[in-house]
C-alpha cells in the first residue's frame, strides 16, 4: 500500500519507509498491484493521479478530528490526527499552525511560507533581494537584505513562540526542519501527515480486520 498526500505543488508519496515527491506532469508508473491511499487539496493533481493509477482510494471521508474549525484542509486534519497535544506547524508554500489539546483541535492560523515572503518582497523593486536565512536575529540589521530577512524570519518565529508558549511544537513540511532550529523543545517529523493517514487506516480498516 502506498500513501499519497496531494498538495498544491507536489504529490508526496510514502512507501515502506521511503518518502518522495513528484510533479503532476512527471508522475512515474507505480506497481499496479499496490493500492494508493490518498488525500488531496488539489483537484487537477488528483485527476492526474487517478488517470495514471486506477487503483486509488480516497481516504478523506475516514479522516476526522474533534474541531469547530470550518474548512480545515485535509492535510492539516491528517497532521493533527497524528498529535494529541501540541502545536503542529506545516511549513510549505504556506505555513499552517494548528493547536491540539487532549485530542481536540482548538483552532489554527495560516501565514505565507518563506518562498512566498520572498515573492512578495520582490514585487517592491527596492526590496527585491535574496533572503539571508542566516541573519543575526539578536542585533538590528544594517542593510536592506538583512532588514528584509530579519522582518520575514521574526514575523514567523515570534508568532510561533507566542502561540506555543508551554506546548511542544511539531514541525513538518519543506521548511519545517529549518524553522525547528530556532526552538529547543520541538520535533521535526516529515512523516507527520502520513502518520495521521496511517492512524485513520488502522482505526477504520485494520482494527476491523479489513486490510487494504
Amino acid at each position: 500500500m502506498i500513501l499519497c498526500d496531494i498538495g498544491n505543488t507536489f504529490l508526496h508519496f510514502y512507501y515502506r519507509g521511503r518518502i518522495w515527491k513528484e510533479e503532476k506532469t512527471k508522475l512515474t508508473p507505480k506497481d499496479s498491484k499496490e493500492l494508493i491511499m490518498y488525500i488531496s487539496v488539489n483537484e487537477d493533481s488528483t485527476n492526474t493521479l487517478l488517470y495514471a493509477h486506477p487503483r486509488c482510494f480516497d481516504l478523506t471521508p475516514y479522516l476526522n478530528i474533534d474541531t469547530n474549525y470550518k474548512g480545515l484542509g485535509i492535510d492539516r486534519i491528517a497532521a493533527c490526527k497524528a498529535i494529541s497535544d501540541g502545536v503542529i506547524v506545516d511549513a510549505g508554500s504556506a505555513i499552517t499552525v494548528d493547536i491540539m489539546q487532549q485530542g481536540i483541535h482548538l483552532g489554527g492560523f495560516i501565514m505565507p511560507g518563506i518562498a512566498k515572503y520572498r515573492k512578495m518582497f520582490s514585487s517592491i523593486s527596492v526590496l527585491d533581494c535574496e533572503m539571508n536565512l542566516g541573519v543575526d536575529l539578536d542585533t538590528f540589521p544594517q542593510n536592506t537584505r538583512d532588514a528584509v530577512s530579519y522582518g520575514m524570519l521574526n514575523s514567523i518565529l515570534l508568532m510561533l513562540k507566542n502561540t506555543s508558549k508551554n506546548k511542544k511544537i511539531h514541525f513538518t513540511g519543506g521548511d519545517g526542519k529549518f524553522l525547528s532550529r530556532f526552538f529547543k523543545d520541538c520535533f521535526y517529523d516529515d512523516l507527520l501527515v502520513f502518520k495521521g493517514m496511517q492512524k485513520a487506516i488502522n482505526e477504520n480498516f485494520t482494527s476491523q480486520g479489513i486490510y487494504v
